[in-house]
């Protein structure tokens, strides 16, 4: 072998090297995030069949207890951020994304009714906001109508807002968009049982909301937006 086929040789063996190198390496993230993202499933998959259980508990549960202990607030917000990061890693059309999104989405709707009932029980007050967006190319303003949502969200308590995606093929859900009259004129919401169809300011939804309600200092925490 001639030294001129040694260096091309060996110039092969380096790039082989690197490219399989790389290539372990891209495998083993991939893996990892793969796995990551299983785990999450599974905390998910445990945290829906627990919050089930919460919500037959806490149907019969007394009014100081209600209101000294939030109602799934923090265990909703939970699941929502570990469901929108599995979302960001598998993409919105993802058949296991939108399994979690269905059993999330009955979740918020079984949250609803609960607060409802406890409402008429123990006369707790709160505000509710329905939320309904798009993941579509049809709604360009969701993502900012969502941030002015989260916006009022944390800054006020009493304020519980329940976010849906509109096109998740979802019998409840598609209930609860015929009985509000949500029309496919996107972002939606439903504030104080009145419905605002397309994109409103931050100002604009204040206008709509109880404002006197939702100042009021409260130890309650809000459950979701997405």
């Amino acid at each position: 072998m001639t030294i001129g086929n040694k260096k091309y040789l060996i110039a092969f063996l380096i790039a082989a090297a690197i490219f399989f190198s790389a290539f372990l390496v891209s495998n083993y993230f991939n893996q990892k995030r793969i796995d990551n993202i299983r785990n999450i499933e599974k905390k998910i998959s445990t945290n829906i069949l627990s919050l089930e259980t919460q919500f037959e508990l806490l149907q019969d549960a007394s009014c100081k207890y209600i209101k000294e202990n939030p109602v799934l607030s923090k265990e909703l917000n939970s699941l929502a951020q570990k469901l929108s990061y599995t979302e960001s890693q598998l993409g919105t059309d993802n058949p296991r994304v939108i399994k979690l999104k269905k059993s999330y989405s009955l979740l918020e709707i079984k949250d609803y009714l609960l607060m409802k009932k406890v409402d008429q029980k123990c006369k707790t007050d709160p505000v509710f906001t329905l939320y309904f967006y798009s993941n579509r190319d049809d709604c360009p303003e969701c993502e900012q109508m969502g941030h002015i949502l989260t916006h009022l969200r944390k800054n006020y308590p009493k304020l519980r807002v329940y976010s849906f995606d509109y096109h998740l093929n979802l019998s409840a859900l598609k209930t609860l968009i015929s009985i509000k009259n949500v029309e496919h004129d996107l972002p939606a919401i439903v504030v104080d049982g009145e419905v605002m169809h397309g994109f409103h300011s931050l100002e604009q939804v204040k206008e709509k909301l109880p404002m006197e309600k939702i100042k009021e200092n409260t130890t309650s925490t809000n459950p979701v937006g997405r």
